[in-house]
């Protein structure tokens, strides 16, 4: 798979259930990077971009009408083709470590696993989208269902979050599964714990797979 980018360019997604903290712990991360010298840029799916923007209300929005599952697939998928082309592969290419708040395996998880929809065509699709973009680690925010849907006050719940309990176990599982397929990609960080305890453990996993990639922060001159 490729992992685009030039010397210095890395790509880092977070992937979990409803209110694991992604958010939170994406920016902490960037800010603690970036203090280390690396060039980094935060995003999110969907979104990023002004078209991602516009189509993640609809598939988002609490009012919005029932939606077919592949017309859920299909507006992530076009969300997410335009975001790699426009944001995360020039960034890369630039040389910087692109840190994105769910990605390709968020489309596996709740619409194959959750959905039901054909796991091998999803995949299939979402390679077509990216060009083959894989992230280099992806940090799985785990913790149970319950726990994490209720950090999310009912008021600020989106279409998603207001899904069955059911719909939101298979999802989870979709994630252990995929994880544990694929180790040498996938770092698991219990995300019912502490939340600075969360950044730290989260912080460490990527210190060492930054390492193993051999991507080093730029050199600061002296004054």
């Amino acid at each position: 798979m490729d992992t685009a980018g030039k010397p210095g360019g890395f790509f880092i997604t977070f992937e979990g259930p409803e209110g694991a903290g992604k958010s939170t712990q994406v920016h902490r991360l960037a800010a603690t990077l970036a203090d280390q010298g690396y060039t980094v840029w935060t995003t999110r799916e969907p979104g990023g971009t002004r078209v991602g923007e516009m189509i993640r209300p609809i598939l988002l929005g609490r009012q919005q009408a029932r939606m077919a599952p592949w017309s859920e697939a299909l507006l992530f998928t076009a969300a997410r083709a335009q975001h790699v082309e426009e944001v995360i592969r020039p960034r890369l290419q630039r040389g910087e470590l692109v840190l994105c708040d769910r990605y390709g395996d968020s489309t596996l998880a709740y619409q194959g696993y959750g959905r039901g929809l054909d796991l091998d065509t999803l995949r299939r699709l979402q390679f077509q989208a990216t060009g083959g973009l894989q992230p280099g680690v992806t940090v799985l925010l785990n913790l149970p269902v319950e726990t994490g849907l209720s950090r999310i006050p009912r008021t600020a719940q989106d279409r998603l979050d207001r899904e069955t309990a059911a719909f939101h176990q298979r999802v989870r599982a979709g994630y252990q599964e995929m994880a544990a397929a694929d180790p040498r990609r996938w770092r698991e960080v219990d995300a019912a714990a502490d939340e600075n305890q969360v950044a730290q453990r989260i912080l460490g996993l990527v210190y060492d797979a930054l390492q193993q990639a051999g991507v080093r922060p730029v050199q600061r001159r002296s004054a």
